[in-house]
């Protein structure tokens, strides 16, 4: 579903007190008081929801979910807005976008680095464990950092190591540069461990090179995992159990964490994949439409040729609203479990969004180690 600008009609011009916000738009008191997004509840059963900036122009810019929305201007105040209609159950990352870059939103004190912030509408479930972070927050990173110049890969790159609850099964983070910057994982994985819901594990944020080259099932990436990033974490000191290996991916991620079950079974023990771009064939990232060949892509081909997933834990999340990714996910996760895999299977309320994935990774990790976290 995309998002739209709703009509403002004259009866609501004069106030936004329908959403919970008393007094005159552009006013300091106004301000002080102000908190955004906030909802109504619309006809069809979504809602509408209010964003404010204090000026100048700008637009609301959203990840995946819907093209920028212009804010209008409230009379001649330095307060513009905009009324944007969602589905229900939706979380999504947004920001705004000015003539001069990208700001997140001052009115919200749930972020993603930055310059970005979250929305959610009020029928979306909690997401524990996860913190809120303001864009002026600076988020706590591993005290170890390796300085990996793989010889398989090429180049120089620089991968944190965080041993949570004393260390333990190593859980590989791929795209671990958004964990560390945009999503305080290290903090929200910490809760989890010490709520009891998860088993202390070693967490290893991977960041990404070449993502299209490297997550597009290359056996490199992982024969360089194996030989060389497992050993440098080894002699780390950091404490770990690299015999026990969870990967962790989202979109192209994804793809490569089930392409490393599948090809490396004696590496990879569980897999948690968000959103995984199971549409993808060789040369397919070419195409007007990579999303339109054949269904469950490579992954789902070499499935069917006969692999034994006998032992491999693997869960699969997708958000609810990605409609064109649903049948790619849906053929891969039937194919999984036919092939022998203890398979989990989820859908979260959000598009293709690393703010909507945050509880999903928690949840399926934890079920990758057959810790299952609490309800």
């Amino acid at each position: 579903m995309t998002g739209s600008a709703s009509g403002t009609t004259a009866g609501t011009e004069h106030s936004f007190t329908e959403f919970g916000l008393p007094g005159e738009p552009g006013a300091e008191a106004f301000w002080a008081t102000a908190r955004t997004p906030a909802y109504l509840r619309a006809e069809d059963g979504g809602w509408v929801a209010l964003f404010l900036r204090r000026g100048p122009a700008a637009s609301v810019g959203f990840e995946s979910w819907s093209d920028p929305v212009p804010l209008r201007r409230w009379a001649d105040t330095d307060c513009w807005y905009a009324q944007v209609r969602m589905p229900a159950r939706l979380r999504v990352t947004y920001r705004f976008l000015t003539e001069d870059g990208a700001y997140a939103d001052p009115l919200n004190p749930a972020g993603a680095g930055g310059d970005r912030s979250v929305a959610a509408t009020p029928d979306t479930p909690a997401q524990p464990h996860w913190p809120d972070i303001g864009a002026d927050d600076v988020l706590p990173l591993p005290r170890t950092r390796l300085r990996w110049a793989s010889g398989r890969l090429g180049g120089r790159r620089t991968v944190r190591v965080h041993p949570v609850g004393g260390g333990g099964p190593v859980v590989l983070l791929l795209d671990g540069d958004d964990w560390l910057y945009l999503h305080p994982a290290m903090t929200a994985f910490e809760a989890a461990v010490a709520e009891g819901g998860m088993p202390p594990v070693t967490l290893v944020f991977l960041p990404a090179g070449d993502r299209r080259a490297e997550f597009g099932c290359d056996p490199g990436l992982w024969e360089a995992v194996r030989d060389e990033l497992l050993p440098l974490v080894a002699e780390s000191g950091v404490p770990a159990d690299p015999g026990r290996l969870v990967v962790a991916g989202q979109s192209l991620g994804g793809l490569s964490a089930m392409y490393a079950a599948l090809e490396f079974p004696d590496l990879v023990s569980g897999v948690a994949c968000q959103s995984a771009s199971f549409w993808w064939t060789p040369g397919a990232m070419d195409l007007p439409d990579p999303l339109a060949g054949p269904v469950g892509g490579a992954v789902a081909a070499r499935l069917r040729e006969g692999a034994d997933l006998t032992g491999l834990r693997v869960a699969f999340d997708v958000g609810e609203h990605e409609k064109r990714m649903l049948p790619h996910c849906e053929q891969v996760e039937t194919l999984a479990a036919r092939a022998g895999a203890s398979v989990r299977i989820s859908r979260s309320p959000s598009e293709h969004d690393r703010a909507g994935w945050r509880h999903a990774l928690l949840r399926d990790v934890a079920w990758a180690l057959d810790r299952p976290l609490p309800s």
